[in-house]
């Protein structure tokens, strides 16, 4: 099939589910990078034309429609969850026929339906609006973001983080450290924009795309409402939370801190052979998503960010949260991105799982105890051991070893509530003869008190097996978008790899 048809027409139905099954994924990717490649480049070479004409070219190409097609209804999470249409495509012959149906449509005249909207709790009992859009809305949203996304990730800030690709937490707690290590920037001002998403002016977003082809149609998808409790309402501010281009908007949306802030780069070429980037201005900013920080060398830099932020604000129809914007030191402390960074009594930049952030994982233990009562210790294992390992993994990067020492120690006393709960009648002799076994001289952990299956040998893991690795922050503005960095992406992702193997 070429990809360069712009329709398709299925005579028989029954070659659905073919279509979609011999599909040669590894042709399919290779055409989407090699394309997503070139509107990068372009873009850096500032030919706006040729920007415009890839983006139509991949918009419209077969290829691209397949690997939104498989994202929406095979990779992510919310395959299962309809929109207010109730529809589903989640067999290959579903698949294809979407893909038949869209490939003979006209992008721009696609009319998005209203997001069916749910409040989902939030720890501070307060609750969160998710917007969840049809499966052909969700399709085209992620076709929208195939080809927005290369054009921006050339313009995006490098303190950029949240929602960006190959870029993650720990390269904005990485960007924390380098600002305040020196104890040079010692004023902080912690920022939250008020229900961002929910309030970003639909008029700013548009003005940033001038000159996308399809403005348009994501100007419906601005526009296109919600359903909730059976009514229909309407947007006139906001991207809603779940759509998969709303996190890529409100990037577009939230670009310019750095220049409101006056800061900029001098890129340095070391005679060594290396090169760095050395940032000018009198402030230091990180911003993961809606959420940021801002340092400042002196008390009067630091209050002056609200009068400098307002402009800024004005533009994009956004206040700051009264209750999470704050101004403190980098000797108190400060909590982000679910870490606490402070520089202690001496004068070491401690970065560790904040207070909040172990309580939240000690809830989430809790509950899978209390899910597993009446069952055995293999399935408590099963549900218990990859939230240990997923929790341990993000804590790693940091100063967590009393963290994880913490948790082990919250999951021995709820092991030990767990097993005298299944065995009322079993004296603690019995039970420690039963499930914490003698270790043998070639285990790999010598530690006597290991839960362990005594029908199958599986154990539970504890988190302090996990080692502390240093995370190394992604280098300044790159993007496994630019060709031209792929060495390094190659290389950082072997060590990636490693990192968490």
């Amino acid at each position: 099939m070429s990809y360069a048809q712009n329709s398709i027409v299925l005579e028989s139905t029954t070659s659905y589910a073919t279509l979609w099954s011999d599909t040669d994924w590894k042709k399919t990717y290779k055409y989407v990078d090699k394309q997503r490649f070139r509107i990068f480049r372009a873009e850096s070479e500032g030919d706006s034309r040729k920007v415009r004409d890839l983006q139509r070219m991949l918009v419209r190409s077969p290829a691209a429609l397949k690997v939104a097609i498989k994202r929406v209804t095979q990779t992510n999470k919310g395959k299962r969850t309809p929109g207010v249409d109730g529809y589903l495509a989640l067999s290959d012959f579903e698949r294809g026929k979407l893909f038949v149906k869209i490939m003979n449509r006209n992008v721009n005249k696609h009319k998005p339906k209203p997001v069916y909207r749910t409040q989902i709790p939030k720890s501070n009992g307060k609750t969160r609006s998710l917007g969840i859009p049809t499966i052909i809305d969700r399709v085209y949203q992620e076709l929208l973001r195939l080809v927005l996304e290369p054009q921006w990730e050339v313009r995006f800030e490098p303190i950029s983080y949240g929602f960006r690709p190959a870029r993650r937490v720990h390269d904005a707690m990485e960007r924390v450290f380098f600002n305040i290590h020196n104890r040079k920037f010692k004023y902080v001002f912690e920022g939250d924009f008020k229900a961002c998403f929910d309030t970003l002016s639909h008029k700013f977003i548009i003005e940033q795309l001038n000159g996308f082809p399809y403005i348009n149609l994501v100007e419906k998808f601005l526009k296109a409402g919600y359903m909730e409790n059976g009514e229909f309402f309407s947007t006139n501010q906001g991207t809603p939370q779940g759509g998969l281009l709303s996190p890529l908007l409100a990037n577009i949306a939230l670009h310019g801190l750095e220049k409101c802030l006056n800061i900029s780069y001098h890129e340095y070429h070391s005679n060594k052979g290396y090169t760095t980037f050395i940032t000018r201005g009198k402030y230091r900013v990180v911003r993961y998503a809606d959420d940021f920080l801002i340092f400042a060398r002196n008390k009067e830099d630091i209050e002056a960010i609200p009068n400098i932020l307002k402009e800024y604000l004005d533009d994009r129809s956004l206040i700051l949260s009264e209750d999470k914007t704050c101004f403190t030191t980098i000797f108190k402390g400060f909590n982000f991105l679910g870490f606490n960074a402070k520089i202690g009594k001496d004068d070491k930049c401690i970065i560790k799982p904040s207070k909040d952030s172990i309580k939240k994982a000690k809830a989430k233990i809790k509950d899978i105890f209390e899910y597993s009562k009446g069952q055995n210790v293999e399935y408590l294992m099963d549900r218990l051991n990859p939230v240990i390992d997923g929790i341990a993994e993000f804590w790693k990067p940091m100063v967590s070893s009393k963290a994880f020492s913490s948790i082990d120690n919250y999951i021995w006393k709820k092991t030990w509530k767990f097993l005298k709960h299944l065995h009322p009648n079993k004296s603690s002799g019995w039970i420690v003869n039963k499930y914490f076994p003698k270790r043998e001289k070639n285990d790999e952990h010598q530690d006597k008190w290991i839960l362990t299956d005594p029908n199958t040998g599986k154990q539970l893991n504890k988190m302090s097996w996990t080692n502390i690795e240093r995370h190394t922050m992604i280098k300044h503005n790159y993007s496994p978008l630019d060709k031209s960095k792929s060495d390094y992406f190659y290389k950082r992702s072997i060590s990636t790899t490693n990192h968490f193997r």
